[in-house]
């Protein structure tokens, strides 16, 4: 507990992740991860002693939740917002991560500068969802630059990535499925080429929301379409594998 205390700044909150006893800092001002995160990680299907990184980490909540899914990997997250990348850095201490999840507060559009080239078994990102005048911009920073392309771009995101790679490695990323022909148009631009779509519905009866995307570095067309992932079921409750997700009890009724 004095650990934590020692951690946690005044207006900060700790919560439980209820897996693998992780634990992430956030902070109501700003940017805080929800239910897209913790899909994009189950949709990466991180490998044994893979090399990772996370751009734009935010909290710091992808590398967390894929270290618990294996925790053989070791982890780079570049975060541009001091705040966040520090938050992102005594969230790792308060893990005993600090050694495992190396973040960077840097801009990630100068990965060359401070990460290897073609280093990386897996590059994931959960991107702001919203080109820069899509929509009325929030007149918080932290929260513009996590929702809307106000720092970087997804042509950003793909330049970075496609540096990062090693050849046939994976770049995974989360985005509305409205942008899906934008998404695959960048990706090609960077050779990356999109290999596993999987769309996510908040019901059944409802059009896809959002799409999660796994592209490889300097292969071959040929793109699986993965069965839908249904968030509820017709009368309201989590379905099996939201469930399954989050690592809670199966429902019974």
């Amino acid at each position: 507990m004095n650990e934590e205390n020692d951690l946690v700044r005044p207006g900060e909150r700790v919560d439980d992740l209820q897996f693998m006893g992780l634990r992430v800092i956030q902070s109501p001002d700003a940017f805080r991860f929800g239910m897209d995160a913790v899909l994009l990680a189950d949709f990466a299907n991180v490998k044994p002693r893979g090399k990772v990184c996370d751009l734009g980490t935010g909290t710091g909540i992808l590398p967390l939740l894929l270290y618990g899914r294996e925790n053989s990997i070791a982890c780079d997250a570049v975060e541009l917002q001091p705040d966040a990348a520090e938050r992102a850095e005594r969230t790792m201490q308060l893990n005993g991560l600090d050694n495992v999840i190396a973040v960077h507060n840097r801009d990630l559009r100068e990965v060359r500068q401070f990460l290897s080239h073609a280093r990386y078994d897996l590059v994931i990102c959960n991107p702001p969802y919203s080109p820069a005048d899509a929509s009325l911009p929030s007149p918080k920073a932290a929260l513009r630059a996590a929702r809307q392309e106000s720092e970087c771009t997804l042509d950003d995101i793909a330049d970075a990535a496609a540096w990062l790679l090693r050849d046939r490695a994976r770049f995974v990323l989360m985005l509305p499925a409205a942008r899906l022909t934008d998404a695959f148009s960048t990706l090609r631009r960077h050779r990356l080429e999109p290999k596993r779509l999987r769309l996510v519905h908040a019901n059944a009866a409802r059009p896809a929301r959002l799409a999660l995307i796994e592209a490889m570095l300097a292969v071959h067309s040929g793109l699986i379409i993965e069965p839908p992932l249904i968030v509820k079921t017709p009368e309201g409750r989590d379905t099996e594998e939201i469930r399954r997700i989050y690592h809670l009890p199966l429902d019974t009724e």
